[in-house]
């Protein structure tokens, strides 16, 4: 009763404490991506939307937000049932200007940075369940991650089939291929979705019968697909006030543009006593390098490379 009691009461402060140091300087002010056309009369006449920055934003963005992996290759078994609570901070180039688009970003216009911070950081908070159907050696696992500093939430789902795993007094590692998904919600101005998959290698080595020890390393490929929502790029005037019937025409959407791909590679090790479990992971994005160019579109990920570290606690039943 008093571990079930601990659980619950972790998942009330987690769930209370975005709430509670709630800031909105990571929200998203994406019409900022758009070079604007300004009349003699000082009014904007038109804009043109910056399909690299765009893409450029949804690729650093995504990686932030993409599935969280932190296990070993081995599933918790048909029985097993696992509680963590995670955190990561992954690095982003805030010099750079497409983070403009950052509602707590200095200068909109893109002309000085830096534009926004050196890291991001997420809370999050997950639950994973071993099964024996379809097949055997199967794990599925669900939670929510919040953004730090902003209203921005993702729903993450993910499934886990051990290829090998079990043979821990041999010398023969686990290996087991994963995929995910993660959603971006509540942010108004972008659509959001990055799916994952990966392969995952590790070893359990006890100690002394009571420690267990899982380091772990892998492959993961991510594709990131960004789609813009309806932007207004003057929401401080009123379409509906006389005068300003035209304002309504300078709504314009970012073109869908083709999948971003990122290649990531990690390293963790899980730590377990009893049920508790504490786990630790490092992880490498490769910069971005998929590009659109189709002529309607032209836009070119220019993306740095990132990095991410995570830590995570729990309890494995």
């Amino acid at each position: 009763m008093r571990l079930r009691g601990l659980v619950w009461m972790l998942v009330a402060v987690l769930a209370a404490a975005p709430g509670l140091a709630r800031a909105d300087d990571n929200d998203l002010v994406l019409a900022r991506l758009a070079a604007r056309t300004v009349g003699g009369n000082g009014m904007v006449t038109g804009v043109t939307p910056d399909n690299s920055a765009f893409r450029s934003l949804a690729s650093a963005l995504g990686v932030v937000l993409a599935p969280h992996l932190l296990t070993p290759a081995d599933t918790l078994g048909f029985g097993g049932f696992q509680f963590t609570v995670d955190a990561t901070t992954t690095t982003i180039d805030g010099a750079a200007p497409y983070w403009r688009a950052l509602e707590s970003a200095k200068d909109p216009t893109g002309t000085t940075g830096p534009f926004g911070p050196s890291s991001m950081s997420t809370v999050g908070f997950f639950v994973r369940k071993g099964l024996w159907l379809p097949v055997p050696s199967f794990e599925v696992g669900a939670g929510a991650v919040h953004l730090g500093g902003s209203s921005a939430w993702t729903g993450q789902l993910y499934t886990k089939l051990a290829l090998v795993e079990g043979y821990h007094q041999l010398p023969i590692p686990s290996i087991a291929v994963r995929g995910a998904v993660s959603r971006l919600m509540t942010q108004r101005e972008l659509d959001l979705t990055v799916a994952s998959f990966d392969v995952n290698v590790s070893k359990h080595i006890g100690v002394r019968g009571t420690w267990r020890l899982d380091p772990y390393v892998g492959y993961n490929v991510l594709a990131i697909i960004p789609r813009s929502e309806v932007l207004d790029p003057t929401p401080n005037i009123d379409p509906l006030a006389p005068g300003n019937q035209d304002d309504a025409k300078l709504n314009f959407v970012f073109k869908d543009q083709n999948d971003i791909y990122r290649n990531r590679f990690y390293g963790g090790v899980k730590m377990q006593y009893y049920v508790v479990q504490l786990t630790l992971e490092a992880i490498f994005a490769s910069a971005g390098s998929t590009n659109d160019d189709r002529a309607s579109i032209m836009a070119k990920d220019t993306t740095k490379a990132q990095r991410t570290l995570s830590l995570t606690a729990g309890f494995d039943f």
